[in-house]
């Protein structure tokens, strides 16, 4: 059987083919799909493997919407055979992008698209949108993996992506999860004991999956023509409210990018995600979260909580980290767009601004959390004397937020009472933290007062930007216990609930939750690796 689908402009799915990436850009002259050193081009042209028995999990309603495919479509066969990566539409080439990136702060050269393969670009309803299918098989860029991915990570990126997209957190989407029928080696833990786990495959969708490393590869190769063409091409399509390119034209770029990066990081910090892994070729340029890897969900208020294994020793992408480090990669942006602009100071000005733009967002976005009317500095001192709180006892950052948006403010004593479900071990609070905690709840009280808002307006306005329902990690690790076994009930229990992540959904208050005991130090809730 051929793996072509025949397929025109006003195919069945109502698909409007518009390659921009490969009609605009060149691809690498050698065919083969070898692990090597590419040259030239932007990318590689791949053909997705084939599969032994190929099964539809899930798919998001919403995301068939946004790309007009039917809830009928869906369930045939060429679905699933296109979106396991066992057919290909027969006017599209499939392919896979080159980058470089920094790795944990250190250059790393070519990466690129080791286990994504990109199967075409379409239009619908005035909007574009990119489809790739990760763990489809090897590029040119796998290097000595398989280009594979197994049925917990794939679970893991499917629903955290829906969820972040519900969240209000910018991101890439995904339209479907599905199970390969192949078996894929994995070592876990990178200790050593390898074990073989189901194969399965996401088709995850964004505008652009294009990344800061691939700006980068090309002024590490001193390829200024080609950088050139890659950021005209990125204006033109991505960012045409810029205008024509010139050096000007470049430091909005460079300007654009920054905000959008800053405004990413400081949703994260809102809701407690920690990417994981913020090496700059996982750094989208349209500022969306790109590649769910060892990301992690923070459960007790850490700044230096760290989910990804790797990262344990020096933990530069631990939660509290995450602003620098996006301040970090975007200097390395900054050098990689440097031989368009050729001058430093407007790029520094920039890159100041971050940090200006930083404190003044995370102010906002933390009196916003907590209820607080037009935050000044003056707010600072409360709300680093609440943080200060959060950490005399492992305390649960969703809970804590989402309860005290139930606090009367002519009433602070009952403040420690209100949020005690929050403490992870309750008789840790002693008298001298109950006597920290009662003092903050009465300046707390005393700075609401100062508030023209009721407490029920104030209320709304908190469960508004503090969700009760999060894919937390020992969530993530039960869907995936259960679909190992071939039970994918818990897969569309979370993927509904998630998609009301700040309404009071009775159906599902048990996981309005801590993480229970067992999940502390388990493996998948709280040690993840780059395989996870």
């Amino acid at each position: 059987m051929s793996n072509f689908l025949t397929l025109s402009k006003t195919d069945p799915m109502n698909f409007t083919i518009n390659n921009l990436f490969t009609d605009n850009l060149e691809a690498d002259p050698v065919l083969e799909n070898s692990r090597r050193q590419v040259i030239q081009g932007y990318y590689s042209f791949v053909t997705p493997k084939q599969t032994k028995q190929p099964q539809l999990l899930h798919v998001s309603d919403e995301m068939l919407e946004e790309l007009g495919i039917s809830r009928e479509e869906a369930q045939s066969e060429k679905f699933l055979r296109l979106f396991s990566g066992n057919s290909v539409l027969e006017n599209t080439a499939p392919y896979a992008m080159v980058y470089g990136g920094h790795q944990f702060g250190n250059w790393a050269g070519q990466l690129g698209d080791g286990r994504a393969i990109n199967l075409f670009e379409i239009d619908h309803n005035d909007k574009h949108w990119a489809l790739q299918l990760k763990g489809a098989g090897e590029t040119p860029y796998s290097r000595t993996a398989d280009g594979l991915a197994v049925l917990r990570s794939s679970i893991r990126e499917y629903l955290m992506s829906e969820a972040m997209y519900h969240l209000g957190v910018p991101t890439t989407r995904a339209l479907s999860l599905s199970l390969t029928g192949d078996q894929v080696l994995r070592d876990v833990m990178y200790d050593g004991n390898a074990e073989y786990e189901q194969g399965a495959v996401v088709c995850r969708v964004a505008e652009s999956f294009l990344r800061f490393g691939n700006f980068q590869i090309l002024t590490a190769r001193d390829d200024k023509a080609g950088l050139k063409k890659l950021v005209d091409f990125t204006l033109k399509n991505f960012y045409k409210e810029l205008g024509s390119p010139s050096k000007e034209t470049y430091l909005a770029f460079f300007k654009e990018v920054t905000d959008r990066t800053l405004d990413m990081i400081i949703n994260w910090q809102r809701v407690g995600f920690v990417h994981g892994v913020m090496n700059t070729d996982n750094m989208s340029i349209l500022g969306l979260t790109i590649d769910y890897g060892p990301y992690g969900w923070l459960e007790g208020f850490e700044w230096g909580w760290t989910p990804n294994t790797t990262d344990r020793q020096h933990k530069r992408y631990r939660f509290g980290n995450q602003p620098n480090i996006g301040l970090w990669n975007l200097y390395q942006l900054a050098n990689a767009l440097f031989p368009l602009i050729e001058e430093a100071d407007g790029l520094e000005e920039i890159l100041d601004s971050y940090k200006t733009n930083y404190a003044v967002k995370s102010l906002d976005m933390m009196a916003s959390k907590l209820g607080i009317e037009h935050a000044t500095d003056a707010d600072l001192k409360l709300i680093a004397d609440f943080e200060n709180c959060l950490q005399l006892s492992e305390t649960d950052m969703t809970i804590i937020f989402r309860t005290l948006s139930n606090f009367k403010k002519d009433n602070s004593i009952d403040g420690i009472n209100l949020i005690r479900d929050a403490f992870y071990i309750p008789e840790e609070i002693n008298a001298e933290k109950q006597a920290q905690w009662k003092q903050w709840f009465r300046d707390y009280s005393q700075r609401l007062q100062a508030d023209s808002r009721s407490d029920e307006a104030r209320q709304q306005a908190m469960n508004s930007v503090n969700p009760k329902y999060v894919l937390r990690n020992y969530m993530a690790q039960l869907a995936i216990n259960d679909a190992e076994k071939g039970n994918y009930k818990l897969i569309d229990t979370f993927y509904n609930m998630l998609k009301k992540p700040y309404e009071d959904q009775s159906e599902y208050e048990e996981w309005f939750a801590k993480r229970p005991d067992w999940a502390r130090d388990k493996v998948g809730c709280s040690m993840l690796s780059c395989s996870s």
